[in-house]
């Protein structure tokens, strides 16, 4: 995953422990144009559908999108919980769908800002996957739109809107070289350690990274915390930066494979892809979600607005929230927000659940308020503290 971590915002997830009790210029013509085409049943524009049954059902959703013919993706690595697998599963089902996949690395924000800057342009994003922070602060960005499995989705994973959803998620973890380091840290007080110096990095600046910003927010708990105070996390890293054992390295495929990050704070489903990518190639990576600083996270689901391809924009959603899509991500060690439910009936992939990462204790869940005011306070002390 190719600096991805730049991409995330804050976000929550329901935990493998809970499973089963939580349920980047320029004028363009105005982009009305995709949206007033006349969806399958004439009545509705696909820029206004509102659910799939306003084209008639799936077979007008998707004939309504192969006729736009392409769908604009932004922000989306692709051994990031395994879209790669994703993208090509989505293309191979729908071919008359051109898929164009702009600036894997970018940030929630940025994905913000193209949206904004893009209004009306054949380029703009035609979807989002963004940090439930972005994700809540830009809802009047998004079109309503409530896919088939709505129902299936936890109240509290979703806008009831339908303008944002959340999709998967993961626990910050430890990621450790076992190779390079003799003895791998299994918690955040355990990174303090002297011999653990030049070694610790983040994925990204936790100011535009979501993964990032819940590895502070994990050691704000892990260090008499809360969700309504990350200071302590803040004053973690400053910590640890003045012992020299935190790197303002961002931690990323390349630099673990170099050895030059040999332990990195990230969402466990990306340590854990590491841990198989690298099997053979002289890195023995090793995952430990740290047991003093529990903080679990989802991602969410937005479609533009002003998306130049509605329909095939729908059309994505309804991929993501199938078995299939929910199963993919599943398969790339993160969990789905259906997880849940596709436990229940039947249709969840057993091989990949037992995969998952080993988690102790459940999770607890910040307000959106809490989630505002720590990104406010990151914003403003981060840089001071690390300097």
């Amino acid at each position: 995953m190719l600096s991805s971590s730049a991409r995330r915002g804050a976000a929550v997830l329901l935990g493998a422990a809970v499973l089963t009790t939580l349920s980047a210029c320029g004028a363009a013509p105005d982009q009305q144009s995709a949206g007033a085409t006349g969806g399958a049943t004439g009545k509705v524009r696909p820029g206004a559908a509102a659910s799939v049954a306003d084209f008639g059902g799936m077979e007008g959703l998707v004939t309504a999108a192969e006729k736009e013919g392409r769908l604009n993706v932004i922000a989306l690595p692709a051994d990031w919980a395994n879209y790669g697998e994703m993208l090509k599963a989505f293309q191979a089902k729908y071919p008359k769908i051109k898929v164009g996949s702009e600036n894997p690395d970018a940030s929630s924000a940025d994905e913000i800002a193209a949206v904004k800057s893009r209004k009306g342009q054949e380029r703009a994003p035609d979807v989002l996957d963004l940090g439930i922070a972005f994700a809540r602060s830009g809802a009047n960005l998004f079109a309503p739109y409530k896919v088939t499995a709505w129902d299936k989705i936890p109240g509290s994973q979703k806008d009831a809107d339908g303008r944002w959803y959340n999709d998967y998620g993961g626990y910050v973890s430890i990621g450790c070289d076992a190779a390079k380091i003799p003895t791998c840290p299994q918690t955040f007080a355990d990174l303090l350690k002297p011999e653990y110096k030049g070694k610790v990095a983040l994925n990204g600046n936790p100011t535009k990274s979501g993964s990032a910003f819940g590895g502070v927010y994990a050691a704000a708990l892990a260090n008499k915390g809360s969700f309504g105070d990350i200071q302590p996390g803040i004053d973690f890293f400053g910590q640890l930066r003045k012992s020299g054992n935190f790197i303002p390295v961002e931690s990323t495929p390349a630099t673990v494979e170099k050895g030059e990050t040999p332990i990195s704070i990230d969402w466990d489903y990306l340590n854990a892809g590491y841990a198989e990518q690298f099997k053979g190639k002289g890195v023995d990576w090793k995952v430990a979600v740290p047991t003093d600083g529990v903080y679990a996270q989802y991602y969410s689901q937005a479609i533009n607005k002003d998306a130049p391809n509605p329909a095939a924009a729908r059309l994505w959603m309804e991929f993501l929230y199938s078995a299939e899509g929910q199963n993919l991500w599943l398969k790339g060690h993160a969990r789905p927000v259906l997880l849940p439910a596709m436990t229940q009936d039947g249709t969840a992939d057993k091989d990949a659940v037992t995969k998952l990462p080993q988690v102790q204790g459940t999770p607890e869940f910040p307000a959106s308020t809490e989630l505002d005011k720590a990104k406010a306070t990151l914003a403003g002390k981060w840089d001071k503290a690390l300097s």
